[in-house]
């Protein structure tokens, strides 16, 4: 028999979630500099609803630059247009959504999901065959769970099932918990493009916030 040890936990990455994006050109200046400025494992577009070819232009122009950098591109919903715009999958946001967006995104692109206020729906996550599972993003009326409860959430599902979990920080010291509670992504979004010293001083903290939670966890460990 085995006495070997389950393999070390990999440590937490990035999730960046674009503004709402219409005009992309002023992301497209940004975007280089902020992915080599951090470890940034995807990047969520959020695009502007309008015709689907102008949105699928948009992820056009993004893509490279996001891919180029050693990141994902998802694109959040539109799981229609993700292969034509050279993603590498979609964010669905729900059961539902999943459900109907796994045909065409699998097996080929990432299909991960969120709104999953329930543990039931997230082990039905899970089963459907999800990439990754969102905890703790804002609902349609901006309410979410508290930052407790999410952590809570990361840790219950980290201990227990295989699929990544990403938790959603609005605030540096949210990501350093949700990296502690076993988040395998942490996703910023408002959190770094509304930071007064500009979008790539905030990602730089909030990389940092998340390494000094891993390791923490690791030493604490040993």
């Amino acid at each position: 028999m085995s006495n070997k040890s389950p393999p070390p936990r990999p440590t937490p990455r990035l999730y960046l979630a674009t503004p709402v994006v219409d005009d992309p050109a002023s992301l497209l200046a940004e975007l280089p500099a902020l992915l080599a400025a951090a470890d940034v494992a995807a990047v969520l577009v959020r695009l502007k609803e309008t015709d689907q070819r102008t949105m699928i232009s948009r992820i056009k122009a993004l893509a490279p630059i996001v891919q180029n950098a050693g990141a994902a591109l998802l694109v959040d919903g539109h799981p229609e247009i993700v292969a034509r715009g050279g993603a590498d999958g979609a964010h669905l946001p729900g059961i539902a959504a999943l459900k109907e967006a796994m045909p065409s995104l699998k097996p080929d692109r990432i299909a991960g999901v969120g709104g999953l206020t329930t543990r039931h729906h997230s082990m039905d996550a899970g089963e459907l065959g999800a990439d990754y599972l969102l905890f703790g993003e804002p609902d349609a009326n901006g309410q979410r769970p508290s930052a407790q409860a999410i952590a809570e959430r990361l840790d219950w599902w980290a201990e227990l099932f295989e699929p990544p979990c990403v938790g959603f920080a609005m605030s540096f010291e949210e990501a350093h918990d949700f990296a502690a509670s076993g988040a395998d992504f942490v996703l910023v979004g408002d959190l770094v493009w509304a930071d007064p010293r500009g979008p790539k001083a905030a990602l730089i903290e909030a990389d940092a916030a998340i390494k000094k939670a891993f390791a923490a966890v690791a030493a604490g460990q040993g």
